[in-house]
């Protein structure tokens, strides 16, 4: 009698763990692949391109998207090259994506020109409501929102880092891209801030490389001269243009990104990019569990990194300040 009751008892228990396996199942068919895409514009062997991707995709992971598993992230590299980033924008959009992140102004002016319903979220863009990608930093309005790079004023800091660095500088070049309004109003925030330092500022398009070296030229034929170059969608040789010039004529010079100074630059001053990839990815899970972008505001940097190459300062017989060292988040030696 006792051996009827025990055997009814596996069988009901063998019942109900028959019945908890098609529910398993069911909930693992359930958890539906989520398909993110990815437009980075540096090449895809680019030592920052990697790190930022890296980032973001360290942080998709610790919020519980795996790739492979509940995501699918395809990414392609144009390398800010015009036709590349068109094709890999038809190549994304062809996946059907749920949310696509953009790395820098070029990536979302491309997309933009094929999606307005698409989700977007965007890192590294200087002026998202001047290129009309958001309505406003608070509330963007559309399909798009982000992480820019840094307010207009904050370019002020780069002339003071170079009178810093430099104090006998009384002239400053300031190469910008005056095709965009990013590069107007950078100017715009270093001249404000140029007679209180006792510096007068020119400026200086990316456009055409002769006029680049022409000015440079100019500049080193005077003494204290120095270089402020700003942010803008700088192809590689234009960058390093730059770099080799100011070698040459042993002029100061300020620089928008870490990889400038990495590559042969005095110093750079700027946001923690890397950590705004990072940000993004929690953007991206936002939107992906139903938050729409047009919510969702634009934010600013909250990390600065300030990069010092004393190599090339001694190479150009610059003693960098105590002072200046102090505060330095990587010192290249």
């Amino acid at each position: 009698m006792r051996s009827d009751r025990l055997g009814r008892r596996q069988f009901i228990g063998l019942l109900g763990g028959a019945a908890a396996w098609p529910l398993a199942a069911h909930a693992q068919q359930s958890e539906r692949m989520r398909r993110i895409g990815v437009l980075m514009n540096r090449a895809a062997d680019d030592p920052q391109g990697q790190a930022r991707l890296s980032a973001f995709q360290q942080a998709l992971q610790q919020l519980g998207w795996i790739d492979g598993r509940n995501a699918r992230i395809d990414i392609r590299w144009h390398e800010n090259d015009a036709d590349r980033v068109r094709t890999y924008v038809q190549e994304l959009i062809a996946l059907a994506p749920d949310i696509i992140l953009a790395d820098g102004t070029p990536s979302v002016t491309a997309l933009q020109h094929v999606t307005r319903t698409l989700p977007i979220v965007f890192a590294v863009v200087g002026d998202p409501v001047g290129a009309g990608f958001v309505d406003s930093l608070s509330r963007p309005g559309g399909n798009v929102t982000g992480f820019m790079v840094w307010e207009y004023s904050f370019s002020g800091k780069w002339l003071e880092l170079l009178k810093q660095i430099a104090p006998q500088v009384t002239r400053a070049a300031v190469i910008r891209d005056p095709t965009v309004s990013v590069g107007t109003a950078e100017f715009s925030s270093i001249q404000a801030v140029a007679p209180a330092l006792g510096v007068e500022v020119t400026p200086i398009g990316v456009e055409d490389i002769g006029v680049i070296e022409r000015a440079v030229e100019g500049l080193a034929r005077s003494a204290n001269g120095g270089l402020i170059v700003t942010g803008g969608a700088y192809p590689v040789v234009t960058r390093d243009l730059i770099i080799t010039l100011a070698a040459r004529h042993k002029l100061p010079a300020v620089y928008p990104f870490r990889d400038m100074v990495t590559a042969g630059g005095l110093v750079s001053y700027s946001p923690d990019y890397v950590d705004q990839f990072r940000r993004a990815a929690g953007y991206v899970d936002r939107i992906l569990k139903g938050e729409k972008p047009a919510d969702l505001p634009v934010q600013a940097p909250t990390k600065y990194e300030l990069v010092i190459n004393l190599k090339t300062a001694k190479a150009i017989g610059l003693d960098v300040p105590a002072t200046v060292l102090a505060r330095a988040d990587e010192v290249i030696e």
